[in-house]
């Protein structure tokens, strides 16, 4: 399918790793999405039951069916399905773990919406960095100066944007965000080898046992490589 990685089918879904910078639904300027991608491939084309943004990599799942789509529709507006994340962000969160909880205004509609995000410290990290294929000129990188975390992050409401938008409110951006992030550090990383990459990442997706499955599923989707780009 074109880069995409199924990583769990049956009748009624397919959940697939998708790339960071593949959009999931084309629009005003997108010529290649998820969206299309699969509907070259699969007859009849899966349905969108969530989104991640188009920077952001990991666990996506579709709909192969009517009803499958709105009984998963109504696990996500219930907040019954956990989701959660991996990130990097600038800095060390205080506290280490705790719960953000900030209204949020739909971007689309302007209306406020309350908004719950759980993080938890996991390490600390250092830049290493790796040079790609455009900065081959890159003869060694230089630890930066500035202090770094992995996070897990799991969802308590699905808000657009969320994740980004918390993170950055407590001060602790996800490297890599170009529209809420430090975006002088982004700069720098880029320069030293870093690359382009939105370090924010849907590591697993854990849905109840219901009508549509007898058993519950316990999905995740491994790291992408630029992780590996901070030890």
């Amino acid at each position: 399918m074109k880069g995409i990685s199924a990583l769990f089918e049956d009748e009624n879904c397919l959940v697939i790793s998708k790339p960071a910078g593949l959009a999931v639904q084309g629009g005003a300027g997108i010529k290649v999405s998820v969206d299309s991608i699969l509907s070259e491939s699969i007859n009849p084309r899966p349905l969108l039951v969530h989104r991640l943004d188009r920077d952001t990599s990991g666990i996506l799942v579709l709909a192969k069916n009517k009803a499958a789509a709105a009984h998963f529709s109504d696990l996500f507006n219930k907040n019954k399905i956990k989701r959660t994340y991996y990130c990097i962000c600038r800095g060390i969160p205080n506290p280490p773990s705790g719960r953000i909880e900030l209204d949020l205004d739909d971007e689309k509609t302007g209306r406020i919406k309350k908004s719950l995000t759980h993080y938890r410290y996991v390490r600390n990290l250092q830049f290493k960095g790796k040079a790609d294929e455009a900065d081959a000129n890159v003869s060694a990188v230089q630890p930066l100066p500035e202090e770094f975390s992995l996070l897990e992050i799991e969802l308590g409401t699905g808000r657009m944007h969320q994740i980004r938008r918390h993170l950055s409110y407590i001060g602790n951006p996800i490297i890599g965000d170009d529209k809420y992030g430090d975006f002088a550090l982004n700069k720098t990383i880029r320069k030293n080898g870093g690359g382009k990459h939105f370090f924010l990442h849907a590591f697993n997706l854990a849905v109840p046992k219901g009508e549509i499955f007898p058993l519950a599923l316990d999905i995740t989707a491994p790291l992408p490589v630029c992780f590996s780009f901070f030890k």
